[in-house]
């Protein structure tokens, strides 16, 4: 059973997309898939839903909700979940005002109620991708909490390559104090423009560092956005497009 969070501090690397599509391939390849979407922005659960995610209900919001509250009889974690229209696809769907919660969730110490949902939903998914916001906040946390690997989005600039130790740090912090299982998977260049120097000298800076860089690289596309707009992952868009084969080699990089 796999528990992948995907994350960055920095938003508008891909986060959304990486994990949508790679919870695609996972379910297209026969494994019953679940992807959590903890961003408030939704990205991922309209990217996999369509405008089905506009009346889901209940979704994370919900989920936190209950776990504020004593109940006799609380809801299940599958309860939160919702199919798709691809086969073995799931969604735990977000919701635009999951933030409002933080500071309830922080003060009664609910940091490891997503680990324990995980832990049961873990008996009958074979995946679960868990998309994050774009800052190391309680729901971040959480996920690193509840996760065995971390995947990190990069897209070759200068200020993320900076950002990128201080997100380093603060997945080693959390491996130390919450969860000894966490591993960092790996670095995936997204947005890559192969001619163009300076990305080039990016990547060759994090190898020399010694940073676990993957060797897929995703490309920039218009085909990702037209994916998008059309709330239809890769694989079933244009399973022979070159992007979609980039995701391909991605996973079955992570796969081993």
């Amino acid at each position: 059973m796999t528990r992948r969070v995907v994350f960055n501090q920095k938003g508008g690397v891909g986060k959304s997309s990486i994990a949508a599509n790679l919870a695609a391939i996972s379910a297209s390849r026969g494994h019953k898939t679940v992807l959590i979407d903890l961003d408030p922005q939704g990205n991922a659960s309209h990217y996999l839903m369509g405008e089905a995610y506009n009346e889901a209900a209940p979704d994370i919001r919900d989920f936190y909700e209950q776990t504020l509250s004593f109940q006799l009889k609380p809801s299940q974690p599958t309860d939160f979940v919702h199919a798709t229209a691809f086969d073995n696809l799931h969604v735990l769907p977000s919701n635009p005002d999951l933030g409002e919660l933080q500071s309830k969730l922080e003060s009664k110490h609910k940091i490891y109620k997503l680990r324990d949902a995980i832990n049961q939903l873990a008996e009958q998914f074979d995946t679960i991708y868990i998309d994050t916001p774009p800052a190391f906040n309680f729901f971040t946390l959480s996920a690193l909490v509840a996760a065995e690997r971390c995947l990190i989005p990069f897209d070759c600039d200068e200020f993320a390559r900076q950002a990128l130790y201080s997100l380093l740090a603060n997945l080693q912090e959390t491996r130390v104090d919450h969860n000894e299982q966490l591993q960092v998977e790996g670095i995936v260049v997204n947005q890559f423009q192969p001619r163009a120097s300076l990305p080039q000298r990016i990547v060759a800076d994090l190898q020399a560092d010694d940073l676990p860089v993957l060797n897929s690289r995703i490309s920039s596309s218009v085909k990702m956005k037209e994916s998008h707009a059309r709330c239809c992952p890769l694989v079933h868009l244009a399973p022979k497009h070159k992007l979609t084969q980039e995701f391909v080699s991605l996973y079955e990089e992570l796969q081993g």
